[in-house]
């Protein structure tokens, strides 16, 4: 039961984080991160990214191939 709650703890910062970067999105008018001019050094992409990984390993260390 544990894991379970942490699985849904990584999935609801995930949902957080995808809400997030669509409002950015929306009032840069991009489409895409990659479109907009601040694409490399942008705070909150890198929490996006770290967010989709730890969804994707639910948290555990180690590598990730993707």
């Amino acid at each position: 039961m544990e894991e379970t709650r942490a699985k849904d703890q990584f999935e609801l910062h995930l949902d957080d984080m995808i809400l997030k970067i669509k409002s950015c999105q929306d009032a840069k008018q991009v489409k895409s991160c990659s479109d907009c001019e601040e694409y490399l050094k942008c705070s909150l992409r890198d929490d996006y990214v770290k967010a989709v990984y730890n969804s994707m390993s639910k948290g555990d260390a180690g590598g990730f191939e993707f």
